[in-house]
């Protein structure tokens, strides 16, 4: 068991301005990193089940001009485009063109919605950064320590140890911050794949759906 002088309270309480502040930063970070990881796992999962809930119904559609199964509003965003789309090419024949804009237009709206899961970003930033805050602190505490140390006049081991403890303890936050926030990134990356590849089935099944009333001649009205 760790003396009284170098328990964790301790340290915190004993460590200089900097070093407390790094600390504090360190658990702001952190405690946001868990937060956004698991708001944004939530609502990933909840979009995508959504979507492939809709784009189970959606396989089983033969033309645009019934109605489309709702419940997905990433899906009802599709069906806006290709609505709109139509609208504007009323009255062409270039048939093409209309499929050609629309995979473009459900390319912008992929794109976006990978863009719209807010905080990804900010975990990565946390799993990048908080290392070298931590480093920073250390540095810090053990500059001051030494200072400590030569006017002390004395490298006693209980004179030194508790201000290289308190300096190590801001790079042993900096990983505790780090390490989660790193796997939420990758996790959080991985679900956003899976959920944008979710969104192209269905982009892709509607598709096939105005190819198919464009061939039959109704255009999806």
């Amino acid at each position: 068991m760790l003396p009284v002088a170098l328990n964790l309270t301790s340290m915190i309480e004993g460590a200089g301005p900097v070093v407390q502040a790094v600390i504090i930063l360190l658990t702001i970070a952190s405690i946001a990193s868990w937060t956004a990881w698991l708001a944004i796992s939530i609502d990933l999962a909840g979009r995508r089940r959504a979507l492939q809930a809709a784009l189970a119904k959606l396989a089983d559609q033969t033309s645009l001009k019934f109605p489309v199964p709702a419940g997905s509003p990433d899906l009802d965003l599709l069906i806006a485009a290709v609505r709109r789309e139509l609208d504007l090419s009323r009255g062409t024949s270039d048939r093409q063109g209309q499929l050609d804009r629309l995979a473009l237009t459900f390319e912008r709206i992929e794109a976006a919605a990978g863009r719209r899961v807010a905080g990804i970003g900010w975990i990565g930033t946390v799993g990048a950064t908080t290392p070298f805050i931590g480093l920073f602190g250390t540095v810090w505490g053990i500059m001051n320590s030494f200072i400590g140390i030569s006017q002390a006049h004395t490298t006693n081991l209980a004179v030194v140890a508790p201000g290289i403890a308190e300096a190590l303890l801001t790079t042993a936050m900096g990983l505790i911050a780090a390490i989660p926030a790193v796997i939420f990134y990758n996790l959080l990356t991985r679900s956003l794949n899976a959920f944008r590849g979710t969104l192209g089935d269905a982009a892709a099944t509607l598709l096939q759906i105005v190819s198919r009333d464009m061939s039959l001649g109704s255009g999806g009205d």
